[in-house]
């Protein structure tokens, strides 16, 4: 059993517990299961979201595709499983805005966050990104400790997001 992972290469399998995962570009087929992901991945902090605001997190299958077609989308997969994913877009010549992070919960913790984030960013690098910014929100500590810890720092901005506090994170690439 071979528990370390490499860095993320395109095409490349990685291989992580007992198992394999594929980083690539998320494609129409896999729509459902990256709705099954952002469900499983968001359902422990349902009660602690807005009903508006939990909606936006994990999508409906038309805001899925418009996603889709909208920000260079990636997933994780073992197998034809997606068990993970990651969107951005490019906000600006220089500055690219990550969305929709979401690993299922039985693979978290595993390097597959950490390998889909790199991916995401190498797309925004080779992009011609020299910064990257996120938003989340304060039920999501466990997230915000994990992109404090992958070089992200809080901005000091803050908005409204249907009702719930949304905090911006930066990373210059």
């Amino acid at each position: 059993m071979n528990r370390s992972c490499r860095p993320w290469r395109d095409g490349n399998a990685l291989a992580m517990r007992d198992h394999a995962f594929q980083i690539r570009q998320a494609v129409l087929q896999d729509s459902d299961q990256i709705l099954a992901c952002l469900q499983a991945a968001f359902a422990p902090y349902k009660h602690l979201y807005t009903a508006a605001a939990f909606a936006d997190t994990v999508l409906d299958s038309l805001a899925v595709k418009t996603r889709m077609q909208r920000m260079h989308m990636l997933v994780a997969t073992v197998g034809n499983q997606v068990i993970g994913t990651v969107s951005a877009s490019l906000c600006d010549e220089h500055e690219g805005y990550l969305r929709g992070m979401a690993v299922l919960p039985e693979y978290q913790s595993s390097g597959v966050a950490k390998n889909l984030l790199r991916a995401i960013e190498q797309w925004l690098q080779e992009s011609g990104c020299n910064r990257a910014t996120l938003d989340t929100t304060l039920p999501l500590a466990r997230a915000m400790k994990f992109y404090e810890k992958n070089g992200y720092e809080r901005s000091g901005r803050t908005t409204d997001f249907f009702g719930m506090t949304l905090i911006e994170y930066a990373k210059d690439l």
